[in-house]
């Protein structure tokens, strides 16, 4: 079973950065689009960014766009989630999860449920 393992978050002061990193354990994430979402205390969780499966395709929520940008490097096995400028309101607890069952399907046409396997979260902490 594939496993997820975030790292990356912490406390920042608005308008730092942070790189937030999503490594799969024991099987290789080429095959997933991978999303990454996040809940703030009191909120619905909801979706950040996302890379497709097969062209790498990515999305972003209007939120973090010009800000956030994912990646995925193949060699490490990992997917990656630069957070620049960072705003009180991006403060929440962020998650990485992993889709296959719609393999080639665009990551921007699939939804929370597609999402087979979760991450146990990182903290994103911005204040001054």
């Amino acid at each position: 079973q594939l496993q997820l393992a975030e790292s990356g978050g912490g406390l920042v002061r608005p308008g730092g950065s942070l790189r937030l990193a999503c490594v799969a354990l024991k099987y290789t994430l080429d095959y997933y689009a991978i999303a990454w979402f996040r809940q703030a205390p009191g909120k619905e969780r909801e979706e950040v960014s996302c890379i497709s499966s097969r062209d790498d395709s990515t999305d972003y929520a209007t939120s973090v766009q010009g800000r956030f940008i994912i990646s995925r490097d193949m060699a490490k096995n990992t997917v990656f989630l630069q957070m620049d400028g960072l705003k009180s309101e991006d403060t929440a607890d962020y998650f990485c999860a992993a889709a296959w069952r719609r393999y080639g399907v665009p990551c921007r046409d699939l939804e929370a449920g597609d999402y087979d396997y979760w991450g146990q979260g990182t903290r994103v902490t911005v204040s001054s």
